[in-house]
């Protein structure tokens, strides 16, 4: 797979720890920046970057990382199509794909250490969506919601 990696300043370091262990799992990384630490940058650009790589068809999945995950995670989701979640426990970083087909792996370099890290992108990168019926009927109502959401606001 094709794994989009983008980070701010507080996820710099994590990042790049997390961007050679993917290439490791036998998986290709498009790093999308931080490309140092520079506290004067902003999580939104490199949650967008991230997201669009995903839905421009650039990579299969992605992973951001900021110091809580929040904003990275805010951020991303407000991209049509991108289904971004903060995981800090592996159930979560493999059932958010196996149920809710999630595309972004969101964590937080101040919450989660460099192993527990490793562990939720195994987890994540191994997962698989079910394409349980119930599964699909759940996300065709959330793609619902985006789309009244997306749609144009009458002038009248």
């Amino acid at each position: 797979m094709q794994i989009a990696i983008g980070a701010d300043h507080a996820g710099f370091t994590m990042k790049e720890e997390l961007a050679a262990q993917i290439r490791k799992l036998g998986h290709d990384v498009l790093d999308l920046g931080a490309y140092k630490a520079d506290p004067s940058d902003d999580y939104p650009d490199y949650a967008e970057a991230v997201g669009r790589a995903i839905i421009e068809g650039k990579a299969d999945r992605g992973v951001l990382i900021c110091g809580s995950g929040v904003g990275v995670s805010v951020a991303a989701n407000k991209i049509p199509g991108i289904r971004a979640a903060v995981c800090h426990d592996a159930y979560s970083a493999h059932q958010g794909v196996e149920h809710d087909n999630m595309n972004v792996l969101v964590l937080g370099s101040r919450i989660v250490g460099s192993e527990l890290a490793r562990e939720l992108v195994r987890s994540y990168l191994a997962a698989r969506f079910s394409g349980e019926e119930r599964h699909r009927r759940r996300l065709a109502k959330v793609d619902a919601i985006e789309q009244r959401y997306l749609a144009p606001k009458s002038t009248d």
